[in-house]
């Protein structure tokens, strides 16, 4: 049965050449440039453009909110940890799916992981043209007309910045992850540094006054702020993309992992009581580009707004550039599993990357950011992506069952309590989305395992090949 076909851990590694030099790909990132990538991935739109979302559920218990949404990736994060030091191939929770899960459970964490990349991506460009228009106004008093910043569904026509910096993605990601990985980690840096420099204004304006009533709408607030803030992490997985592309995966991604998500959640706790503290949870509640608001109200001039909305500008830009690697990637191993067309798995010999795939990759995310509204399935994105981490951890629980003897450079602390806490978290936060968002999903899976049985379960390798999986693996040498 195709729900049973299981790669087994050894034979996903040796397929990938993760141990060597990875199919195709160059071994060009170390550990900085991990956590950079994985910072480039993370800090973006949910906190530049995301924040107000939160703090308009939640008030200023937003910080609840943002280390409950924490609480469950750093559970979830313990289980990538082990996985990605475990199993280093480009594939990420599809990958790990497979080795614990099976075939089909792993085409539908693959094609949620589509749904992630794609909404987040898209999501993140509509929101750089916010702050383009922002920064515009700041240095030269001008915005770009409604209709070109904007799709239909806000009134517009399209939204050309947001086009433009998918496109943008795709030079760099063409051009080779070398190139890639430079430009992620200048951005990481500048944008935790407009972060940082926004925190010391903002307390530099604090009142006690503004963070009272703490919790205006009480528990089902801060509930409906997880959830909001939860958008505001998705990404740290991509790390684990970078399997085939580090240095050394298999000590350097866990590590990096671990690193991105405690960095990522003091800054946000951070930011959110500097903007709340400075001018009221009511003022940065559902406003656009609320950094930039809070500096100019708190300096008295657009000047430090200007900077916000730049340092904005390049932290949206990482953010599509390092979700889009990710996304190729795993379409790289989907292909090389034979469940998506053959396409997205052909490597340029002279840049060492998917070209095809990305350029392929950035004409579907473009489309969306254009024209389409997109507020209406951001919570089916994130439905998505706590499906796909509760499935890591179950995968997880399984590998350590089946695979006891496994070579694992990090393991899940307070196993198995951690993991079965970590699809505890995800499963509250799939509550908190609503029924709307559960029947949606239903649907997009639905969808889903008809593309499998009409495409994936046919072209499956792993059913296609004369071995089992476990003959294969035994075939390849074993580490000595």
């Amino acid at each position: 049965m195709p729900a049973h076909r299981i790669k087994s851990p050894r034979l996903l590694v040796a397929e990938s050449g993760a141990d060597r030099e990875g199919h195709g790909l160059k071994r060009t990132m170390g550990l900085f440039q991990l956590v950079c990538f994985g910072v480039g991935a993370i800090v973006g739109t949910g906190i530049f453009v995301g924040l107000s979302d939160s703090v308009a559920e939640a008030g200023p218990a937003v910080v609840v909110s943002f280390v409950l949404a924490a609480i469950t990736c750093v559970f979830t994060a313990f289980a990538f940890a082990e996985l990605g030091g475990a199993i280093p191939v480009s594939g990420s929770s599809y990958s790990f799916a497979y080795a614990g899960l099976g075939e089909r459970t792993a085409f539908l964490v693959g094609w949620c992981l589509l749904l992630e990349y794609g909404v987040s991506v898209s999501a993140v460009a509509v929101g750089w043209s916010q702050y383009v228009n922002e920064l515009l106004d700041s240095v030269v008093g001008l915005q770009l007309p409604h209709a070109l910043s904007a799709g239909p569904g806000d009134g517009g026509l399209i939204s050309l910045p947001a086009v433009i910096v998918i496109a943008l993605a795709c030079v760099l990601l063409v051009r080779g992850v070398r190139e890639s990985a430079r430009a992620t980690a200048a951005m990481a840096v500048l944008k935790l540094a407009v972060l940082v420099a926004f925190c010391a204004i903002g307390f530099v304006a604090f009142k006690d006054g503004n963070l009272t009533p703490f919790s205006p709408a009480g528990l089902g607030g801060i509930g409906a702020g997880t959830t909001a803030a939860f958008f505001s992490y998705i990404g740290f997985d991509a790390i684990t993309t970078a399997g085939e592309e580090a240095k050394n995966p298999r000590r350097d991604i866990p590590i990096a992992i671990l690193v991105c998500i405690g960095l990522v959640t003091l800054l946000y706790c951070a930011v959110a009581v500097a903007a709340i503290g400075a001018v009221g949870g009511d003022t940065v509640g559902d406003r656009p580009a609320a950094l930039s608001y809070v500096v100019n109200e708190v300096t008295g001039s657009t000047i430090g707004g200007g900077i916000v909305a730049f340092g904005a500008v390049v932290a949206i830009a990482s953010v599509v550039l390092a979700v889009m690697y990710g996304q190729t990637r795993i379409l790289l191993s989907m292909s090389r599993d034979g469940l998506v067309p053959p396409v997205f798995e052909k490597v340029s010999p002279r840049t060492a990357t998917p070209v095809a795939g990305t350029l392929i990759v950035g004409v579907v995310f473009a489309l969306p950011a254009a024209f389409a509204p997109l507020d209406a399935v951001v919570n089916l994105c994130t439905i998505g992506t706590l499906a796909t981490m509760a499935a890591v951890n179950i995968a997880v629980i399984a590998l350590r069952r089946r695979e006891p003897g496994l070579a694992r450079t990090f393991r899940v602390p307070l196993y198995p309590v951690t993991p079965l806490l970590g699809v505890g978290f995800c499963l509250y936060l799939i509550y908190e989305t609503g029924a709307t968002t559960w029947l949606q999903f239903a649907v997009f899976l639905a969808v889903g395992l008809l593309v499998y049985s009409a495409y994936g379960r046919r072209h499956s390798r792993l059913a296609r090949t004369s071995l089992s999986a476990e003959d294969a693996a035994e075939r390849v040498p074993q580490e000595a």
